[in-house]
């Protein structure tokens, strides 16, 4: 008696089949993942266009197999509002790391929000600049390491880490906003459920939208993948705490 094989778990359509550049533990293929899954499970793929600024996630287009439109270091919200005014039918989503968005990027998201723009912000925040030599970011961790502060983040100098969630939420315009984190299954299947309502707002045309997830750099903070989770874990949740920080439409609330 033969059994028969059945495929339970592939590769979205939304993703294309190439080997990524990102280091093992990395987290980011993850969260590629669950973007590429939510497109593919609202039938968005023909009318999904991400955007992908230099630096942070300067190669996310070769990963997804949707259109694609590049932009500046930190002007990521600015073409994405340009694009969205012109095509309001199609589906736009950013993809920025936390030195992109919170560094040269701040003013450009903090007035797309403010504006309401109908677009969607996936933004990844692993304490450090991941992909351009491990410098400090706007959301390192009071005391953590980086090439650029060996001796650890000194608030007195630097000022303490932003959270970006927080900031955005004091905002009038309506808006989703929510913190997720990718470091266990449990955390991952939340994050899709982030995303896929982020999408759902867009697509209704009721509001910006932004999902924070935390994410992990086993290379730049010197530690091997396993170390990193429990790291992120131990050190990340308690100043970025997770749940709903803005929901116009919806109850919000930490979990």
């Amino acid at each position: 008696m033969s059994i028969k094989e059945k495929t339970i778990f592939a590769r979205p359509d939304s993703m294309t089949d190439v080997v990524t550049h990102y280091c093992p533990g990395c987290t980011h293929g993850v969260i590629h993942r669950l973007v590429a899954e939510v497109i593919d499970e609202m039938g968005l793929r023909e009318q999904a266009v991400g955007v992908a600024p230099v630096g942070c996630s300067v190669l996310a287009y070769n990963y997804f197999n949707t259109d694609f439109l590049e932009a500046p270091h930190g002007r990521a919200p600015a073409l994405a509002t340009g694009f969205k005014r012109l095509r309001p039918d199609m589906t736009v989503f950013t993809y920025q790391g936390d030195g992109d968005l919170i560094s040269i990027g701040m003013s450009e998201i903090m007035h797309a929000a403010n504006r309401g723009e109908k677009f969607t912000t996936i933004f990844v925040n692993n304490a450090i600049y991941g992909m351009t030599g491990g410098q400090m970011a706007p959301t390192t961790l009071q005391g953590q390491i980086t090439s650029t502060c060996p001796a650890g983040r000194d608030l007195d100098k630097t000022g303490h880490p932003i959270r970006m969630v927080e900031l955005l939420s004091g905002l009038v315009t309506p808006m989703y906003l929510e913190r997720v984190s990718v470091h266990s299954p449990r955390h991952i299947i939340q994050a899709k459920k982030a995303v896929r309502k982020a999408f759902e707002y867009q697509n209704a045309n009721k509001c910006f939208s932004l999902v924070e997830v935390l994410s992990t750099c086993p290379t730049n903070w010197g530690q091997t993948p396993e170390e990193a989770t429990d790291w992120l874990e131990k050190n990340m949740l308690s100043y970025y705490p997770l749940g709903v920080k803005k929901d116009s439409f919806g109850e919000g609330g930490d979990r």
